[in-house]
């Protein structure tokens, strides 16, 4: 199907924003250089955290496991580069609570020495799924759109789920940030590489890769390496429009489908990638090398030479800072992510994950105070923004009065997170803020009960234990007694029976004597 016969479809609400691409994609992607340490935290995607392999004075080679994925749905990490491990210890990471977490830290010794990696598999056509899905779950490969979901779980829907459509999530919607676009323009042919593994993973009727139409040259890049590859896909333009690029939407707008409330793609025969994911794919099937750097964007008035830069994981936030030229002297801000849904950085000593995709300085201008919340005044102009179709007013209200279930009744969960409704209300009422806090809650009670409900369980197979011990201990008591009563009741008899006989030995020594009076006084005397 052509592009042009392929009907598109509409989500509610979204913005149109200034986009700000063109300040970053000026520049040729570039590679960063070696920092003079790496942070890797352990919890870099959805899931458990990885485990230690390596301990503080171990060497480690470029691409060398150094952590492992204890459960089924985590990821591995890799060494980014050679080095030495200097410590493994809670260290400050990127995350809207400013929290610490536990790190790796490896000094890098700058000779870039590869470990062995698994020998390529450029036969995968003709291997089972599951061998490229392990091949997928050692590369520590996560979703890089944002999600950071494990990846070889998301491409093993089970046996009860067909999926019908693959789309690669090419849209990048939010302002600022053009890491995906680059990467469209320069590895064109590594994504419709890593979109046809994944086509024979879920084995997909179709393909359709999603870009909106503020990126020509990726557009024409893709449709270029598709033809070359000679593969059946599609390069579906959609129209730049805020946020396009939600899985949901984006689902919505190239098919018509809808997602049920708090479900997954896959329930309606879907599967969507990022195409940096495709990429990583790619590399770990075809080439054996994990995860171990990504494109980042670094942009915004407070950033001297915008433009995008191959990272390292774990590369500290300043080192890439230092990279594009600097700070200018108007910066105000450093977001990680993009001026929608990142979050501030309390300072930029902090490492890239593989989540990352932006680092955001804003100046004054870009990034002014917010203005005092006023009280709502029930415009509804976040419930016509919303692109979830959602009522974020019931919701903020739900939110604000903490009752967490009547949030619930309102499909909380449902929201992405967007910023549309804050952007669009008239009284500026951080309403994302409120929606985070009761996630946070809702999760936190939902830890709370399944953390009750275990200990119930323990204190029931405990006092169950105890009464099963307590049923035997009596038994045991009953069958000890039944047998000391056996014992003495034959006992009793026996010495019954000794007592009849000495009698009956007396009676008939009585009776002898009264027989034979003459031979018992001769006995006596």
């Amino acid at each position: 199907m052509s592009a042009a016969s392929r009907r598109l479809h509409d989500f509610h609400g979204g913005l149109h924003l200034p986009d700000h691409k063109a300040e970053s994609t000026g520049r040729p992607v570039r590679r960063a250089g070696i920092p003079e340490r790496l942070v890797l935290p352990l919890q870099q995607h959805i899931g458990a955290p990885a485990e230690p392999q390596v301990q503080p004075g171990d060497p480690v080679l470029k691409g060398q496991r150094i952590a492992t994925a204890p459960d089924y749905v985590s990821a591995p990490l890799h060494a980014p580069t050679s080095g030495r491990v200097v410590e493994i210890a809670e260290h400050p990471v990127p995350h809207p609570s400013g929290l610490s977490a536990a790190c790796i830290v490896i000094e890098p010794d700058g000779e870039e020495r590869w470990a062995e990696l698994p020998p390529p598999m450029p036969d995968y056509v003709e291997r089972d799924p599951a061998e490229i899905r392990e091949r997928i779950r050692w590369a520590g490969i996560v979703g890089l759109g944002g999600a950071a979901f494990p990846t070889s779980v998301k491409v093993n829907p089970g046996p009860q789920r067909r999926i019908e459509t693959l789309i690669l999530n090419g849209a990048e919607c939010e302002p600022y940030i053009t890491c995906d676009d680059m990467l469209m323009r320069g590895q064109a042919d590594q994504v419709v590489a890593g979109m046809q593994i994944l086509r024979h993973l879920v084995d997909a009727r179709e393909c359709l890769i999603g870009v909106e139409d503020n990126k020509p040259e990726a557009i024409a890049a893709l449709r270029q390496a598709i033809a070359e590859a000679g593969v059946d896909a599609e390069v579906v333009v959609v129209p730049t429009k805020y946020p396009s690029g939600g899985e949901k939407q984006l689902i919505k707008l190239l098919t018509g489908l809808e997602v049920p409330s708090q479900g997954l793609p896959a329930e309606i025969g879907v599967l969507v990638q990022n195409v940096g994911t495709a990429v990583a794919v790619a590399e770990a099937v075809l080439a054996g090398r994990p995860l171990i750097s990504r494109l980042v964007t670094l942009t915004g008035g407070g950033i001297a030479e915008p433009g995008n830069l191959e990272v390292l994981i774990g590369t500290p936030a300043a080192a890439l800072v230092r990279e594009a030229g600097g700070y200018t002297p108007g910066v105000r801000r450093l977001i990680l992510g993009g001026p929608m849904m990142g979050f501030a950085l309390p300072h930029d000593d902090l490492p890239i994950t593989k989540a990352a995709n932006c680092l955001l300085g804003l100046t004054a201008e870009e990034a002014p105070d917010p203005d005092l919340p006023l009280p709502c005044i029930r415009c509804a102009r976040c419930a016509d923004a919303c692109p979830a179709n959602l009522l974020p007013q019931q919701l903020y209200w739900y939110a604000r009065a903490k009752d967490l279930d009547r949030t619930q009744d309102y499909h909380l969960f449902d929201c992405i997170e967007c910023g549309c409704c804050a952007y669009v209300c008239p009284s500026h009422i951080p309403l994302v803020q409120y929606y985070r806090y009761a996630k946070t809650e809702t999760w936190a009670l939902e830890r709370e009960r399944r953390k009750a409900e275990q200990a119930r369980r323990r204190h029931e197979a405990k006092m169950a234990r105890l009464a099963r011990l307590e049923a035997e201990r009596k038994a045991r008591l009953r069958k000890k007694k039944q047998a000391l009563e056996q014992k003495s009741a034959g006992e009793g008899d026996a010495k019954k029976a000794a007592i009849e006989a000495a009698m009956q030995r007396v009676a008939a020594k009585k009776a002898a004597r009264q027989a034979f009076p003459e031979q018992a006084s001769e006995a006596e005397d």
